[in-house]
């Protein structure tokens, strides 16, 4: 098979990480006899160094004409908090999903055995764990006109609006994942209080009369977020809006250890994106400790959206035995034990391939 993948290196530790899914990808090639193509363009800070544009036209082009994205990480700290900055790197990111149409945000949360330890909460809590929350990612108040600030710029505003066809969309994504796994699935919403939240309970109940198998139920998104801590095993397929789903997903992120271990997908009318779910870590740049494993597992879900599942299999069965055998950087060595760096995480997950 000949896969043509678009390269997002992107700002901080985002390159250094993508190049050890890179690693594991050619192996994958070599040992199932695909040929893979890859296509770097700037993306974030880095992008805005070279051409202006945190998100360049060209950067796009490439975007829409490969089978997939594989992204590392947008942010730089020369932009934080800097009140003068006419263009910033998270622009470039909130418009590729745009552009690009990524509508459903994936992200699976499972723990590995070999790092129930590292959980933060009990291993009777945590045992079992294994979610997907689906994140709507281009509508609401991220997306919502108007907003700004008056009266001096003492009073801000921000609006969050959705459509029918936006909630339906990532509905639909939701049930026929949750179709394709235990047949359950939660509605996170606030309809207790907010208009949108009830635009999208009344969707949900309607498009739920198309997936009888599912079983459906409905929570608000602050006992979600108490639920995902007690009780994390309850859940099988979670949706929401854009902005819980944000908050949740990164809660939820905490049960398997690290950040450095959760990869996602973004869906959509073009190219699907798959990327780590953390930040940049800017700190870390350039020093070979930053974790690749949330990268490394992001590339077995983009073979596997390909409809390469034994090839996605082979990726997380080594990431298995790297984890069993302690070969993992700082984040997640257990005390007193040997650290190994980003290139050595590669090299061993590919090795075991």
């Amino acid at each position: 098979m000949n896969i043509k993948i678009a390269l997002l290196g992107g700002d901080g530790i985002g390159p250094e990480i993508v190049a050890e899914a890179v690693k594991v990808l050619d192996r994958v090639a070599a040992k199932f006899f695909h040929r893979i193509e890859y296509h770097p363009a700037p993306v974030g800070a880095a992008a805005i160094d070279a051409t202006g544009d945190p998100y360049p036209e060209t950067t796009h082009k490439v975007c829409c004409e490969a089978d997939a994205v594989l992204f590392g990480a947008i942010g730089d700290p020369r932009y934080d908090n800097d009140p003068a900055a006419k263009v910033r790197p998270e622009q470039g990111l909130l418009r590729m999903r745009k552009a690009l149409g990524l509508y459903a945000n994936l992200r699976p949360v499972s723990l590995f055995d070999a790092l129930i330890d590292r959980s933060p909460l009990r291993a009777d809590v945590v045992r079992g764990t294994d979610f997907v929350c689906v994140r709507e990612l281009t509508g609401g108040i991220y997306f919502g006109r108007p907003q700004g600030r008056d009266e001096g710029g003492r009073r801000a505003f921000d609006t969050c609006t959705y459509t029918v066809e936006e909630i339906e969309r990532v509905l639909h994504t939701a049930f026929r994942l949750a179709m394709r796994r235990r047949r359950h699935l939660t509605v996170v919403d606030k309809a207790n209080v907010l208009e949108t939240s009830r635009l999208w309970r009344e969707t949900a109940q309607r498009v739920a009369g198309g997936y009888p198998d599912v079983t459906v139920d409905y929570m608000f998104v602050d006992n979600a977020a108490m639920q995902i801590v007690r009780c994390p095993t309850q859940f099988d397929v979670i949706v929401t809006e854009n902005m819980f789903g944000d908050i949740l997903t990164d809660e939820a992120s905490v049960i398997s250890g690290s950040l450095g271990m959760l990869p996602s997908a973004s869906l959509g009318d073009h190219a699907a994106l798959f990327e780590p779910i953390h930040g940049s870590y800017p700190q870390a740049a350039g020093k070979n400790i930053a974790n690749p494993m949330a990268t490394i597992l992001s590339a077995a879900m983009l073979l596997e959206h390909l409809g390469l599942n034994g090839e996605g299999r082979a990726v997380r069965v080594s990431v298995n035995r790297a984890l069993v055998e302690g070969i993992v950087t700082e984040d997640l060595a257990a005390p007193g034990a040997r650290c190994y760096g980003t290139s050595d995480v590669g090299d061993y997950v590919a090795a075991h391939i």
